[in-house]
């Protein structure tokens, strides 16, 4: 054969409705765009399946006899590959780069994919990276999955004890307390997370980690208050629209801001009281496995408003607004429940002699103390003057969330 002849390639009786075409897409992506492949076939029809295949795929069909034909092949986006779009609109420098804007066309389509032209347009909410995005996401996620437990065998549930009563009770109405709250805590992620474009798919994936980590949560602590009575305890109306106000809250970043940086914050200090004073070995260990978990979840609120701060220093003010609009909405409200704060005295406490309830009510002022303290660094940390940060962790909800 002479050198100049185009490569030839012989699909035999294989006809294009048996995959004959994957043989020539084959061929033809060994060759540059313009370049002529030669296809040999005795299939019968052979011509016109190939003809319409060339045509649907963007390539060119420059000379046919009934049992040859010769194919120049198309570009990039020829065929039914006009108009594609790369998702990120990457580079070979970069493979994933992350848009400063995700298109609805992009669609589920992976980052960095190409998209094919005509598909259906989604709407994503969410689908600006300022809005979501925290460079520590991949990192966290990392360690979220590495960190999951399973409650079934990370905690001792058969580990004997007996409580008095009144202590049992105690633990059972904390419990009670705690699951609203990781209600809370796992409903308003989970309402972002169908609004976040997955073009930004570190932040979507550890919103559902996220949301696994409090379902979690709710399950311990729900088997902790059924583990030695029928029901759990109390939840009250001031609880509970505290609560409604995280959930209410619209916008990511103002609710990241209450719940993780704020309310998560100040239960991690709650949750390390709890396994401190702990009467009994479960409630210990759930105590400290959920600690872990939130400790997360305040990292990555703590990351996202830091980046968004840097490049929308103008947030602040209304991160301060919300902090107060949500103060005044609950002035009003009991906050914390007498009987969730009388069941931490005596938790802390261990008996009921005089001395010992001087000692549980100073633990939970010590605790409210190091709460407040813990949301004033948090807050100073977000840029905020040590007086406005004070003044602003003061005026968090008296329900703890």
């Amino acid at each position: 054969m002479d050198a100049s002849s185009p490569p030839t390639i012989d699909i035999e009786a294989l006809g294009f409705d048996r995959g004959a075409h994957l043989l020539v897409k084959r061929a033809l992506s060994r060759i540059p765009p313009g370049a002529t492949l030669r296809v040999r076939a005795c299939a019968p029809g052979f011509q016109a399946h190939l003809a319409a295949w060339c045509r649907a795929q963007g390539h060119r069909l420059a000379e046919v006899t009934d049992n040859r034909a010769d194919i120049v092949r198309g570009g990039y986006q020829t065929g039914r590959w006009q108009g594609a779009e790369r998702c990120g609109k990457a580079d070979p420098g970069e493979p994933e780069a992350v848009a400063e804007r995700a298109e609805s066309r992009w669609g589920l389509a992976a980052r960095g994919a190409t998209v094919e032209a005509g598909g259906p347009e989604w709407h994503f909410p969410l689908d600006r990276k300022a809005e979501v995005w925290a460079e520590e996401a991949a990192e966290l996620y990392r360690q979220a999955l590495a960190a999951q437990w399973d409650p079934e065998t990370a905690v001792d549930w058969n580990a004997p004890f007996e409580l008095p009563d009144e202590v049992e009770d105690a633990v059972v109405q904390v419990m009670t307390y705690l699951i609203e709250n990781e209600n809370a805590a796992l409903l308003i992620p989970a309402r972002f997370l169908g609004r976040i474009h997955p073009h930004y798919r570190e932040i979507m994936q550890l919103l559902a980690i996220q949301v696994a980590d409090e379902a979690r949560h709710v399950e311990v602590f729900t088997r902790r208050a059924r583990l030695k009575r029928r029901e759990p305890a109390l939840s009250t109306a001031g609880g509970q629209s505290s609560l409604k106000t995280l959930f209410d809250a619209p916008d990511f970043s103002i609710a990241s801001f209450l719940l993780s940086v704020l309310g998560e914050g100040t239960f991690v200090n709650l949750l390390h009281f709890l396994h401190a004073h702990a009467p009994d070995p479960v409630t210990a260990q759930i105590a400290r496995l959920a600690a872990r978990d939130e400790a997360r979840h305040v990292a990555f609120g703590m990351a996202h408003l830091l980046q968004r701060l840097r490049r929308e220093p103008e947030l602040r003010s209304r991160l301060a607004n919300a902090v107060e609009l949500r103060y005044d909405s609950l002035a009003a409200s009991a906050g914390l429940n007498e009987e969730v704060y009388d069941a931490l005295v005596l938790l802390a406490a261990g008996a009921w002699s005089p001395a010992a309830i001087a000692r549980g009510f100073e633990a939970v002022q010590t605790l409210q103390r190091e709460m407040a303290e813990g949301r004033r660094l948090r807050l100073q940390k977000l840029g905020f003057e040590e007086n406005q940060a004070r003044r602003l962790a003061s005026l968090h909800t008296r329900n703890f969330m």
